[in-house]
């Protein structure tokens, strides 16, 4: 699902009241660390899908030379199935991000204790939908 002007806020159930950076204490990162360095590394360049496909190709080390011959192979097999938009995601769940959908539905995040979080979500034109909890 891609969202456009919307804001998807912070948790109910979000165990922090000040945003956290993401740390990872394994080899392998998980979606989320890299959710978070593309968005704060430049945010409004990617919309739902294509930062979907970023994470996946560096998640999984796909050498660039094998993203020249066979990215569109790559990209049909990674969306034959649906993917968690960032309602689902844990820097909006558990780590204390808003995630702010533009008009492009380009996707920045804002720590919740921001100025740009708390105008975002007292603002008219921006929808705003709440993170999945993390319980029931």
């Amino acid at each position: 699902m891609s969202y456009t002007n919307t804001l998807i806020k912070v948790a109910v159930d979000c165990p922090v009241s000040k945003s956290e950076i993401p740390v990872t204490k394994t080899k392998n990162k998980p979606v989320h660390v890299f959710q978070y360095e593309l968005l704060t590394a430049k945010p409004y360049t990617y919309n739902h899908e294509e930062l979907v496909y970023q994470v996946f190709v560096l998640q999984k080390e796909i050498p660039a030379a094998t993203l020249e011959t066979d990215a569109e192979k790559i990209r049909q097999e990674l969306f034959s199935k649906g993917h968690p938009c960032m309602r689902a995601s844990s820097l909006t769940k558990r780590y204390g991000w808003g995630a702010h959908y533009n008009q492009e539905g380009k996707i920045a995040i804002y720590p919740l204790e921001s100025d740009e979080y708390k105008t975002l979500l007292e603002a008219e034109n921006i929808k705003v939908v709440p993170a999945m909890k993390s319980k029931r």
